[in-house]
């Protein structure tokens, strides 16, 4: 059986990663923001999306990963036919 890790071993095995991925949302959101017509977006569900996505993202909740996938998820649809299906 593996051994589990510490909070501090994990820490460093990910940050570097983690600061690369945050840096590069943070620049998405700059050029949006520098981008002309930069306000006809803030309605956008999209970028609705993304700012819902920052304050998940600042809890302390143990479930943020979850919260982000169903955010981005489309809901259950019954009705839905899968490909090929009859």
């Amino acid at each position: 059986m593996p051994a589990i890790q510490s909070a501090p071993q994990i820490l460093d095995q990910v940050f570097l990663d983690m600061r690369a991925k945050l840096l590069e949302v943070a620049a998405s959101l700059d050029r949006l923001d520098r981008a002309t017509s930069a306000d006809t977006v803030a309605q956008d569900p999209r970028r609705q999306r993304i700012q819902k996505t920052l304050e998940i993202l600042t809890t302390q909740q143990k479930n943020r990963a979850e919260q982000l996938q169903l955010l981005f998820s489309d809901t259950y649809d019954e009705k839905w036919a899968r490909p090929g299906a009859r």
